[in-house]
C-alpha cells in the first residue's frame, strides 16, 4: 500500500522563488518534481543562487523539462561547469506526466514552477503547478482584495 503524502511539501531551504506567478495565473494542481542537475548546478543551487523569474515547464516525449531557468555558472568549476540556461528534465510519477499533459493540451493550461528547494534529504525539487492565465481584470480584482485585507489587519491592530 503506497504512503499518504504529506498536504505540503517539506521545504527545508527554498533558493528561487516565483512570486509573480500567484499575481499571474490561477493556480490549481501542485506536484513537487526533483530535477536532473550536474554536480557544478547543485552547487550553485546550494550558495543560493539559481532565477525561475521568466521559467515555465513543457511535457515532450513523455517526459517533463523545466525551461528558460537560470542556474548560474559555479565560480570554482573551471572545465566542468554548466551552461547556466539549459532545459533541465523534471523527475515525476508517469501518471502525474499524463495529467499534465492532458490537461495542458485539453483545457489550456500552463505549467508554472513556483519554487526551486531542498527538501530534508538535500534533494533538490521544485513545486510546480497547473495553472490558468488571469486576465487584466481579475489581476485589478487581486490587487484590490489584498489591499482590503492589508487595511483589515490594520483596523484590527488599531482597535484590538
Amino acid at each position: 500500500m503506497a504512503r499518504p503524502r504529506p498536504a505540503a511539501f517539506e521545504k527545508v531551504k527554498t533558493v528561487a522563488e516565483n512570486r509573480r506567478a500567484r499575481y499571474e495565473y490561477f493556480l490549481e494542481d501542485f506536484f513537487e518534481a526533483g530535477i536532473a542537475l550536474t554536480g557544478t548546478e547543485v552547487k550553485s543551487l546550494r550558495f543560493g543562487e539559481g532565477s525561475i523569474a521568466e521559467s515555465y515547464a513543457e511535457v515532450k516525449d513523455g517526459q517533463v523539462w523545466l525551461v528558460n531557468s537560470n542556474v548560474p555558472e559555479f565560480s570554482h568549476g573551471n572545465r566542468f561547469n554548466h551552461e547556466p540556461k539549459r532545459p533541465r528534465k523534471l523527475l515525476l510519477h508517469e501518471r502525474e506526466i499524463e495529467k499534465m499533459r492532458n490537461a495542458v493540451a485539453r483545457e489550456g493550461m500552463t505549467l508554472i514552477p513556483l519554487s526551486i528547494y531542498f527538501n530534508g534529504r538535500g534533494r533538490a525539487k521544485v513545486e510546480l503547478a497547473l495553472a490558468k492565465g488571469k486576465k487584466l481584470h481579475d489581476k485589478r480584482e487581486t490587487v484590490k482584495e489584498r489591499d482590503w485585507k492589508r487595511d483589515q489587519q490594520r483596523l484590527l491592530r488599531e482597535r484590538g
